[in-house]
């Protein structure tokens, strides 16, 4: 079985941040990873003190790519997930979504 290509992480980014501009959802780079390979996390805030934190999945039943919450609560408390992972995994990003109805887009086609 041959490995699914994948896009250069800055790539993905960008082409992530173009569609929430679209969507009128502000998003912003906290971390800037590595361009190629960083891995990346998706941090929705709420607005009122709560977030979600996602990262990159894999679906081991359809085999594709998928996304998947890491964790939720405080924004406080995801804040320091986020800064615990930074610390294992310095090339990776962080994009903040914030959207008071936690819209994200990434359930949506193409961004897996």
């Amino acid at each position: 079985m041959s490995a699914e290509p994948r896009l250069a992480a800055q790539f993905w980014v960008q082409a992530y941040l173009a569609r929430l501009r679209l969507a009128h959802i502000p998003a912003y780079v906290v971390s800037h990873g590595d361009d190629t390979a960083g891995a990346v996390m998706v941090k929705s805030n709420t607005l009122d003190g709560q977030a979600r934190l996602f990262q990159r999945g894999f679906d081991p039943a359809s085999g594709s790519r998928c996304w998947d919450l890491l964790a939720e609560g405080g924004e406080g408390d995801i804040d320091g997930t986020i800064a615990c992972q930074r610390a294992v995994d310095p090339d990776l990003w962080v994009i903040e979504v914030e959207d008071r109805k936690g819209r994200h887009l990434l359930d949506e086609p193409g961004l897996d």
